[in-house]
């Protein structure tokens, strides 16, 4: 007897069975809203996400982000090799619980904290800046209630002091525990928060002022010394001790690199808590942040947890319990592979687009730069001329050719105020820091010609005007704070983003 047979090459059996699905599919849809009644074969499974994800922008291209988007190879690796490793299980991976206390260590003394050689900084590993700020703000809370209670008076309403222009991770820290949240409006011009305004808000029941060392806005950093100073002199009249957070997300890894002389860390007596990101100039992918305290009298015994059922007792200090390990081995390999001159160069490099890109744009003669050259290194920009297009309708145009650049109003009180913001990574280069410039002049080129948005919406808000009595016409300030607003509404999915 002769057996014969036909071997099929394995591309074209995957072909025809992604083909075969791929029909199936077509018919009956997977359930967008509860599991499929049926397994899928892996590379259909595969080829069906993957399709979808080609959707998404190029995270290289997307400068709305301050997060990581790139991490070399060698690194990758230790990730893919620790993805199945959960952090919280320190008696069963104790090496990388030691790799997270000498990150810990690296960043305190980075901040200069006052600990000696033989000491272990006070802080922990987080998931991004926003869980580390919870963490910090509940610390100040407590012995803020603590210390209320001692004294016999009310402590039933805290507050923070800072500025409009915070990240929304402030905001529900405030919602979430029940602290007031007092902010310092912005103005014309001064984009930060003013360190006489906010000392002036100080009261009480105040349990800090937080600073930001690289306003999401537009990277400037606040005055945090100034503010110690002032807020020192009105403890000292009050007999109060409100004390300082820095919110040192995204300039935390920039400004002892670049600017070293600048004193906004622990030098400052009333710094007690500083977080930073690692997911973003840390030059980690997301998600890790970090916190660190000055020392352990700042972080209340009560709030720390101790455990024993993963095989020995164990103290945790978070708002999740389990999380990957990835992140925290890639945060010290970061710091053992570029040491303080790596980072330097790297941000060194990162100022140095965005000192090019800035000077093209200057060129053009059609925007007003609003960031400030000491601070992250980013670049937002407003039009000088808004009367016939907007900023949001350059956004628009730049999605065209593949860029992701932000746009977006001022806090109160300068929503008038409308910008593009632009950040600056490690992997945006010199070459597209000029194709974007290019692509800039483009797009306002192309709006040149074409008719303006705006001027149905200005002769709506004209008629509207031409109704009302002398008295209550709206002024130009008004106009403009009313088209801003409009055209706010029309990009209101569009939210600044990661922590």
């Amino acid at each position: 007897m002769v057996i014969t047979s036909t071997v099929t090459h394995p591309d074209e059996q995957r072909e025809s069975l992604c083909s075969t699905f791929a029909s199936r599919y077509v018919r009956d849809p997977i359930p967008r809203f509860k599991m499929p009644e049926n397994s899928t074969p892996k590379d259909a499974a595969y080829q069906i996400i993957n399709d979808e994800l080609m959707l998404d922008g190029t995270p290289r291209l997307n400068l709305a982000s301050f997060v990581t988007t790139w991490m070399e190879p060698e690194c990758e690796k230790l990730i893919m090799a620790s993805l199945n490793k959960n952090y919280v299980d320190m008696d069963e991976y104790p090496v990388t619980t030691e790799l997270q206390n000498r990150c810990v260590n690296i960043i305190a003394n980075l901040f200069h904290a006052p600990i000696n050689e033989d000491e272990t900084a006070v802080g922990v590993g987080t998931v991004g800046s926003s869980e580390a700020i919870m963490l910090a703000g509940l610390a100040f809370k407590r012995k803020w209630q603590t210390k209320r209670k001692a004294e016999g008076k009310p402590y039933d309403k805290p507050n923070i002091v800072t500025g409009a222009n915070v990240q929304v991770c402030w905001e529900k820290f405030a919602r979430y525990f029940e602290v007031e949240l007092k902010e310092v409006k912005l103005t014309d011009g001064y984009y930060v928060m003013d360190p006489v305004k906010a000392v002036e808000m100080v009261d009480e029941n105040t349990i800090c002022v937080a600073a930001i060392l690289g306003s999401t806005m537009t990277g400037e950093f606040e005055d945090v010394k100034l503010l110690n100073e002032l807020l020192t002199k009105k403890n000292s009249e009050t007999g109060w001790d409100t004390p300082i957070h820095v919110d040192a997300a995204s300039g935390g890894f920039i400004a002892p690199f670049l600017y070293p002389d600048l004193e906004w860390d622990f030098r400052l007596p009333l710094v007690k808590s500083i977080n930073v990101s690692g997911h973003k100039y840390g030059l980690v992918y997301p998600g890790v942040g970090w916190v660190v305290w000055r020392s352990k009298d700042d972080l209340p015994d009560e709030l720390v947890f101790h455990i024993n059922y993963l095989g020995s007792d164990q103290p945790t200090f978070t708002l999740n319990f389990s999380k990957g390990s990835s992140q925290i081995i890639a945060q010290y390999y970061q710091f053992i592979r570029l040491g303080f001159e790596g980072y330097k160069k790297i941000m060194e490099n990162c100022m140095e687009n965005t000192r090019i890109l800035k000077e093209r744009l200057e060129r053009t003669g059609r925007f007003n730069i609003i960031s400030k050259d000491i601070g992250v290194p980013l670049l937002a920009f407003s039009l000088k001329d808004n009367s016939q297009h907007t900023v949001f309708e350059i956004s628009d145009q730049l999605r065209k050719f593949g860029w992701i650049v932000p746009a977006y109003t001022m806090p109160p009180d300068a929503e008038h105020v409308a910008v593009l913001r632009v950040v600056i990574r490690e992997d945006f280069s010199r070459s597209l820091a000029e194709r974007l410039a290019h692509d800039i002049e483009k797009a306002v080129k192309l709006l040149d010609i074409l008719p303006s948005a705006l001027s149905t919406r200005a002769a709506h808000v004209t008629a509207i005007t031409s109704e009302t009595s002398e008295k209550d016409k709206k002024s130009a300030l008004e106009i403009q704070k009313e088209v801003a607003l409009y055209w706010k509404r029309l990009v209101d999915g569009k939210k600044l983003g990661a922590c």
